[in-house]
């Protein structure tokens, strides 16, 4: 089972190089994040762009070009449906966004003429998180996409995190759902969710993990307060996976990791045909190259 993000990187290379399609791949952070991946022996590359300015990037940086396939389009949202299109047609496993705007990127993933989104597949992001203060990884969504998910959005969720910790080795991780209080109160629309997603596992309906909620996240996380709080629960004090009620908290519970907590993390966009990677110029390139080595591991 991994354990640490780096050996992800090792897990990614002992199988074989997937295949990466990166959408408007004119800016050096994409084509920096995808020649190292190369290097370390997790994908193959094809950067769609405007080829003279990939082609300048490359020289600039000092990376062989011939590394990579380029297709030319100097159209940004013409070079994300390029992209998409080369995934649906079997000539890529995990696509990437480059230069392209997220909402373009996203749209270009969304078109239904496209082919990319199964029938009524729901888009969703999923993080996995090193926290120097925790004893393993955290699984957590949805902290990019959905704002506020109903019912059917947090199950798709948390079959989604639940595949993710399949994909590393974890065959019966344990699924907190978070929400302000481990009580069950029937005014608080996360406890009520959280209590029936926890019974549709108990019954069979979601398989694959331990899952309990609603949990707050110092029960979910911490041992000693599931004790104090008299808390019996097999998920309490030694999560895999956590699912947030909404956003705001997946977002700020994200934010805090990397920059207070000084954590460390791969994240992709699952609900497609083909695992996405949304990364930001903010990114460094340690999370870049995680998150393609989560995407290898995670694509069929």
């Amino acid at each position: 089972m991994i354990t640490h993000l780096e050996q992800m990187i090792e897990a990614a290379r002992a199988k074989t190089r997937k295949r990466i399609v990166a959408a408007y791949a004119n800016d050096s952070h994409t084509i920096e994040a995808v020649n190292h991946a190369i290097d370390l022996g997790i994908v193959e590359g094809t950067l769609v762009g405007d080829e003279a300015t990939i082609m300048n990037v490359c020289r600039e940086l000092n990376i062989d070009p011939g590394k990579f396939k380029i297709i030319q389009e100097a159209d940004e949202q013409k070079a994300a449906r390029k992209a998409v299109e080369l995934i649906v047609n079997g000539e890529g496993d995990i696509l990437m966004k480059g230069l392209v705007s997220t909402d373009k990127y996203m749209r270009a993933i969304l078109n239904k003429e496209a082919g990319l989104m199964p029938p009524k597949a729901i888009l969703s992001h999923v993080t996995v998180v090193e926290n120097p203060n925790y004893h393993k990884l955290l699984i957590v969504g949805d902290v990019a996409i959905i704002p506020a998910p109903d019912l059917d959005q947090k199950i798709a969720i948390t079959n989604y995190l639940i595949q993710t910790a399949h994909a590393l080795g974890n065959e019966k991780p344990k699924v907190a759902l978070i929400a302000a209080t481990e009580q069950m109160l029937p005014g608080m629309q996360a406890c009520v969710d959280a209590g029936i997603i926890s019974k549709m596992a108990e019954r069979g309906q979601i398989k694959g993990a331990i899952i309990d909620g609603p949990l707050s996240l110092d029960t979910a996380i911490d041992k000693e307060s599931a004790e104090i709080k008299k808390l019996k629960s097999e998920v309490a004090g030694d999560a895999d996976c956590l699912l947030f009620p909404n956003i705001e908290a997946g977002n700020v519970f994200y934010k805090f990791n990397t920059k207070l907590a000084k954590g460390e993390l791969g994240a992709i966009v699952v609900g497609a045909k083909c695992p996405a990677v949304l990364s930001s110029r903010g990114d460094s390139a340690l999370t870049k190259t995680y998150s393609i080595a989560l995407a290898a591991l995670v694509a069929k």
